[in-house]
């Protein structure tokens, strides 16, 4: 595992100090928590916008990528019901 060493402004910091208690985790696992999932978003997003791009480019396989990406979201909002 690899380490990251973070400055935060004291905003943030606070924020994240209540969301860790919130969670009961200790800091450090709510922050890499969050980074994870936020990580996870952004390719997601990535890969909605290059999705979009070869739709509207006509790409051949464009409708099974757009079944596959909208089961993935699916996915993602039953997670996000738990």
């Amino acid at each position: 595992m690899e380490r990251v060493n973070l400055t935060l402004e004291k905003e943030t910091f606070l924020k994240l100090k209540r969301y860790s208690k919130n969670a009961k985790k200790p800091c450090a696992t709510a922050a890499r928590a969050l980074l994870v999932e936020s990580l996870e978003r952004h390719e997601a997003v990535a890969r909605r916008r290059a999705l979009a791009a070869d739709y509207t480019k006509g790409r051949g396989d464009a409708r099974a990528l757009l079944a596959d990406f909208e089961a993935g979201q699916l996915e993602l909002l039953d997670d996000e019901a738990d």
